[in-house]
């Protein structure tokens, strides 16, 4: 269980977007990625990349045999900012 506020609000529609949508081990590899940040985030940190935004630094860990899913987020929780594909 993770606390309030450990996902954006945009994370939160577009995991709901991935649970309801036709990609079961799309969703369930994300849960897993998510899972992983909200565990272990110094692992998830080191398997990450960081990119700047214009709220500050945000990692980018890739989702485990879904390329080119991402999650991004943020080492304050920590907390999933969004969930896409990007190169």
């Amino acid at each position: 269980m993770t606390a309030d506020g450990a996902y954006s609000e945009i994370a939160d529609e577009q995991l709901d977007a991935l649970e309801t949508g036709p990609d079961v081990d799309l969703y369930n590899a994300v849960l897993d990625a998510c899972e992983l940040i909200f565990r272990l985030p110094e692992r998830a940190q080191f398997l990450s990349t960081a990119i700047t935004t214009t709220d500050g630094i945000r990692l980018r860990l890739p989702v485990a045999g879904h390329a080119p899913y991402k999650i991004f987020w943020s080492t304050e929780g920590p907390r999933i900012e969004a969930v896409f594909p990007h190169p």
